[in-house]
């Protein structure tokens, strides 16, 4: 059977489809605004020849009210572009649910980097034994956010994944009933999430997509790599944020984080009650049936009350699981016998937590908290710290630190409320080990990690507060900004030669997990040296951890788009070469990112698949990524220029009012989308250093010309070309994948790019030099790519993806020329020095806000 090339099945199940569908859709009247359907498509015409004419958003959005719709009064216009974003909005959605449904067809659910293609490769080269045991020390861990890049509520997300199934039979009326619900569906929330409901949005995905794609990979590796029913490694689980990241979000309380541990607990429980439920029509025999019956009770009862008298523990039911199982083997010919071993399975991998629920807090507020407590203690002459504690060195306080031991401390005895906070969150650490098992809560992440002190006052704190006998969590540094990378190792090293700190990674396994952040390193150091920042900084930390007998994990920071570290995630693992520890991948995902690549059954059962091959791909091909030592002298040369450049950019006296004047910037804070502030300070100034790196990659983004994906990289290139030296450039990028990746990533960013749309600012007395100084870099930066690599326009290599892109932007062209269109009225009203109260200004900040949801979940393709 021939199989249609990629960007043909593309086509034929995606974009006609998309086209057929449409036209649908295009015809229904969501509301008392006619027209609307058939107005669109001339709109969206209007904007296409207007920007092929060098025409600006004001100019398009004039004309086409003169030429189609000159007896309309201006709030009919106003009325008839919030219709238009309304309409835009769900033909995104429309597209998600056309991509999710052909997914399994457009990739090959069987083809490179699945297990089935990795037990096979293994099978023929003869290699399944050093398979195994790769996979019996192999982890990937997902680790879900609550970082707001989606603005889908929960309603939209049921929608999304019923229109999917409807798309994949082709009933029609069903997607005409869903096309109605979806017209008359609220897109936009009226109040910010409260962290617990960001929780149970996310919890949806554990529920109706890990559960059974988790299950699946696992079972299909102990049953066809392994076959030999003995309990192996669990080789995925999940970490949650949701609930217990309290870096930035005042309004994550001790109280939100045991809520949201009761609900993965009742969630898991829901699940294996359900399983039993559907186990007991089958095992029907004597002396089973009784026995799953009881089971199924104990958990329907323990999963709607968790008080409930009668429990049960996860080992004891696994216990009487194989109980049952070797008594079916004996007595009734093993039937049903796999059912039961992927029950097994999943209890093995999900506990009674179902995802491990990070902690997360910035060393200046455990700095803060941590001088309170150690003051209190001085106070009320505990032995453990001295006097002078506060006037000794850094060394000798680590020393002290390190043999910190239980205290009795009366919590409410403190005023300040962040430090009651986190000396309670660490009693709910404690709390939710008892209640859903260790893994239920076993790591707290310092993010703005920058000295050993940070990591062992957070050690000393969580012994002197709750641990009294063994201290059963891991404390995990987070290394952002490039500074910081840069003295990752030295403060490791620090923390490796403390005995106590040592005595305590024996205990947990001689393993030390270290998380690098990508997005606020773009946002300090520009694409090229964040990337390979991370990558020195992991290749360091590698030699340092080895040379103590330590085995670094590395849980990287990797957002959605490029700009914040994301991108062909699995290319970049298996890019990586054998001087960075690989024995885990660990990354966070968040918005987009997680129903883009794990939204559905298919999508990630494939992507954790891709996963799992990517690390065991580097492992084999793991000297061939090896770099040279003048490709090595190449990379820190081109990552140093881009970082002066982007440095130089940043510093310009026009980059923050350009970013707060002509941006979307400000109105993030307006979307509701996420529980947490959109900035750090409480300053009405707005100070760089405050900006949350998601609203700053997503104005950039808005504005569609995606500065943190690229800037910097076109000006490296181009010093080597002026040179004559761009063949150095050549053979680092023939030589390393790790660089190819990079460069292929970006070059999605520069295809999401479409400057067309904000020309009209070149001309801006004020800002038109800054525009001219990104839009140079972006032309430099293209022509370059293009020339390094050969191809003859941008993302040539991966034709179904730069397709996708190319729908996706297309549907939102209208929504982007409105957007545009409402920020220069804005603009004009402020120059006439109308007040924050005037009425007109507010519908067009209102018109701007609307437009953020469909442009952002439009560039879902982004992972």
């Amino acid at each position: 059977m021939s199989v249609e090339p990629k960007l043909v099945r593309f086509k034929q199940n995606v974009l006609s489809k998309y086209q057929i569908y449409n036209s649908v859709f295009m015809t229904l009247p969501f509301d008392t605004v006619t027209k609307t359907g058939a107005l669109l498509p001339l709109f969206h015409e209007t904007c296409k020849k207007g920007f092929a004419h060098e025409e600006d958003p004001t100019t398009i959005v004039d004309t086409f009210f003169k030429k189609y719709q000159a007896r309309r009064n201006k709030q009919s216009q106003i009325n008839l572009l919030f219709r238009f974003i309304q309409y835009i909005e769900r033909q995104v959605v429309l597209f998600d649910a056309i991509e999710d449904a052909a997914f399994p067809i457009i990739n090959n659910m069987e083809g490179l980097g699945t297990l089935r293609n990795l037990k096979e490769s293994a099978t023929a080269e003869n290699r399944l034994e050093d398979l195994k045991a790769y996979l019996e020390e192999f982890k990937v861990r997902i680790v879900l956010t609550a970082h707001p890049t989606q603005f889908y509520p929960g309603s939209v997300l049921g929608i999304i994944t019923d229109l999917t199934e409807a798309i994949k039979d082709n009933n029609l009326s069903e997607i005409n009933n869903l096309f109605a619900q979806l017209g008359k569906t609220p897109f936009f929330k009226r109040q910010k999430p409260t962290p617990y409901r960001e929780a149970k949005s996310l919890i949806w995905y554990l529920e109706n997509v890990f559960y059974t794609s988790f299950g699946e990979i696992y079972n299909y590796i102990q049953q066809n790599i392994y076959d030999d029913g003995k309990k192996h490694n669990e080789i995925i689980n999940i970490g949650f944020w949701p609930g217990g990241d309290r870096d930035g979000n005042p309004f994550v309380k001790p109280k939100t984080t045991i809520k949201v541990a009761k609900k993965l607990k009742k969630a898991i429980l829901k699940k294996y009650y359900q399983d039993l439920k559907a186990l007991r029509r089958k095992l029907t025999f004597r002396d089973v049936e009784e026995r799953i019956i009881k089971l199924e009770t104990i958990l329907y009862n323990y999963s709607i009350n968790l008080n409930t008298k009668k429990t049960i523990s996860s080992k004891e039911l696994i216990k009487e699981l194989l109980s049952i199982r070797n008594h079916i083997v004996k007595e009734h010919q093993s039937l049903y016998i796999s059912e039961i071993h992927n029950l097994i399975n999943r209890i093995h991998l999900f506990g009674y937590h179902f995802a491990t629920l990070d902690i997360r807090q910035d060393s200046r507020i455990h700095d803060n908290v941590f001088s309170t407590v150690i003051n209190h203690l001085i106070e009320k002459e505990s032995d453990s710290f001295p006097k002078n504690y506060n006037d000794l060195s850094e060394d000798e306080q680590i020393n002290i630190l390190s043999k910190a031991k239980h205290e009795a401390i009366d919590i409410d005895a403190f005023e300040d409320e962040m430090v009651r906070n986190t000396l309670r969150t660490i009693e709910a650490i404690e709390d939710i080990q008892a209640t859903n098992g260790e893994r239920g809560a076993n790591r707290y992440i310092i993010s703005n990690n920058q000295t050993a002190l940070n990591v062992m006052q957070l050690f000393a704190m969580l012994k002197i507060v709750a641990f009294k006998e063994r201290l059963t969590v891991d404390v995990v540094p987070l290394f952002e900004t490039i500074t910081d990378l840069e003295n990752a190792p030295a403060v490791m090293e620090q923390l490796y030669s403390n005995p106590a700190y040592r005595a305590h990674l024996e205990s947990r396994g001689n393993k030390q997990t270290i998380m690098l952040g990508f997005s606020d390193g773009t946002k300090d150091g520009g694409y090229l040296m964040a990337n390979w920042g991370i990558f020195k900084a992991k290749e360091l930390l590698t030699e340092m951890s080895r040379k103590y007998d330590v085995t670094a994990i590395f849980f990287d920071g990797r957002g959605g788009p490029p700009a914040r570290g994301g991108g062909k995630t699995h290319q970049f693992y298996s890019s990586l070469g054998p001087t960075i520890e690989d024995k885990e991948v660990q990354l966070t995902i968040q918005g987009q990112t997680i129903s883009s690549n794990f939204g559905t059954l298919d999508s990630s059962q494939y992507n954790l698949e891709q996963l799992i091959s990517s690390g065991i791909d580097n492992r084999i091909s793991g000297g061939r990524n090896k770099l040279s030592d003048a490709d090595r002298a190449v990379m820190t040369d081109l990552a140093e220029t881009s970082y002066k450049t982007y440095k130089d950019f940043k510093s310009h006296p026009m980059f923050i009012p350009y970013l707060e004047r002509m941006s979307t910037l400000k109105f993030y804070a307006k979307t509701n989308i996420g529980s947490r502030p959109t900035k750090r300070g409480s300053s009405d100034k707005l100070v760089f250093s405050d900006l949350r790196a998601i609203p700053f990659v997503g104005s950039w983004s808005q504005l569609k010309q995606n500065v943190p994906g690229f800037f910097g990289v076109g000006t490296a290139l181009k010093k080597y070309e002026d040179a004559g030296e761009f063949d150095k450039v050549e053979a680092l990028y023939k030589n390393s994948k790790f660089f190819k990746t990079l460069l292929e990533n970006s070059m999605m960013s520069l295809t999401k790019s479409f400057f067309d749309l904000t020309k009209y600012m070149s001309k801006d007395e004020e800002f038109g030099d800054f525009w001219n100084i990104i839009y140079d870099e972006y032309t430099t930066t293209k022509r370059l790519l293009l020339k390094l690599t050969g191809y003859t326009e941008l993302m040539e290599n991966e034709p179904t993806g730069k397709a996708s892109i190319e729908v996706r932007e297309s549907i939102v062209l209208p929504l982007l020329t409105i957007q545009q269109y409402a920020l220069k009225k804005i603009q004009e009203l402020e120059k006439a020095g109308v007040s924050n109260d005037d009425e007109e200004k507010k519908i067009y900040e209102k018109i701007v806000t609307r437009s953020l949801f469909g442009n952002i979940n439009a560039s879902r393709n982004s992972a």
